[in-house]
């Protein structure tokens, strides 16, 4: 038999399933995944698991060091810092989330609209998120905080609106490729309204980017609301937010009371690479 008539072996491509397998069990994926559910345990459980009450002072006991007392000290009114850090999960993780969930919704379907249609309205809305991105964000933030106060509602908003414009340009950039495609030119042939094919159609076909964005976007967020806390701008008092408590308590650093703000910006940065790990592991499932 010649070499010609010989089969060609191919070698088989690892399946989406399998690749999907790979992905979410790799450790980094597994380490983030574990590290995110023990804080929203926190957040959900967090009174409960407690040993001392988060907002109660003991002016007896102020700037007490790390101890089998108070497992992370205390700070400058008595408060046990581990309580806190603890319970401050739930205000983080309550506006967060609803930002990148705004933001997740409002730059999708402007991506939708800018990606199908094109022409004068992609160049209309793309100029003016243009303009938007050309903006220091936490400055926008800022600004628009300044003008309606304070509070856990117009920081998901001011969050939510920021956001918006980088996760519609990345879901527009997917619109233009899916926009090409022979089932889009059928749904078209079919007589479907607009509507029906951006949202029906070709929506399904980007949820993947879509999803690795808001991932990447929830750890901006996370990382946002904790420096407008920071700041005096986002979570009030009495809250045990952990930039809110940063914010009260880094002065003290100089004085050697390290343990006052040394955890919570442990708890900041955990749930922020939380986050992103689990983000690389989504983006390396759907690639």
């Amino acid at each position: 038999m010649s070499e010609a008539a010989l089969p060609v072996l191919i070698e088989p491509t690892a399946k989406p399933n399998e690749r999907l397998r790979a992905a979410l069990t790799a450790p980094m994926f597994v380490i983030g995944a574990t590290i995110l559910t023990i804080w929203i345990a926190c957040a959900i459980l967090g009174p409960s698991l407690v040993p001392y009450n988060p907002y109660a002072d003991d002016l007896m006991n102020t700037l007490a060091p790390p101890s089998a007392a108070h497992w992370f000290g205390t700070d400058q009114i008595g408060r046990d810092i581990f309580s806190r850090v603890v319970v401050g999960a739930r205000s983080i993780l309550s506006v967060a989330p609803l930002a990148t969930l705004l933001g997740t919704l409002v730059g999708t379907t402007l991506g939708l609209i800018t990606g199908y249609f094109g022409g004068i309205i992609d160049t209309a809305i793309s100029r003016l998120i243009e303009v938007l991105l050309a903006l220091p964000l936490i400055i926008v933030a800022l600004l628009a905080l300044v003008a309606l106060g304070p509070s856990n509602t117009t920081v998901i908003i001011v969050i939510g609106l920021i956001f918006a414009p980088l996760i519609a340009r990345t879901v527009r950039a997917a619109v233009l490729t899916e926009r090409e495609l022979d089932y889009v030119a059928a749904a078209q042939l079919r007589g479907e309204s607009s509507l029906h094919i951006m949202f029906v159609e070709i929506l399904p076909n980007v949820m993947g980017p879509i999803l690795v964005e808001t991932t990447v976007r929830l750890g901006y967020a996370i990382f946002t609301v904790a420096s407008l806390s920071f700041l005096g701008f986002g979570i009030q008092p009495p809250s045990a937010d952990w930039g809110l408590a940063i914010s009260e308590n880094y002065e003290l650093i100089t004085g050697g009371y390290w343990w006052t703000v040394t955890f919570d910006a442990v708890a900041i940065a955990s749930l922020v690479v939380a986050v992103n790990l689990i983000a690389d592991g989504i983006q390396g499932a759907i690639e």
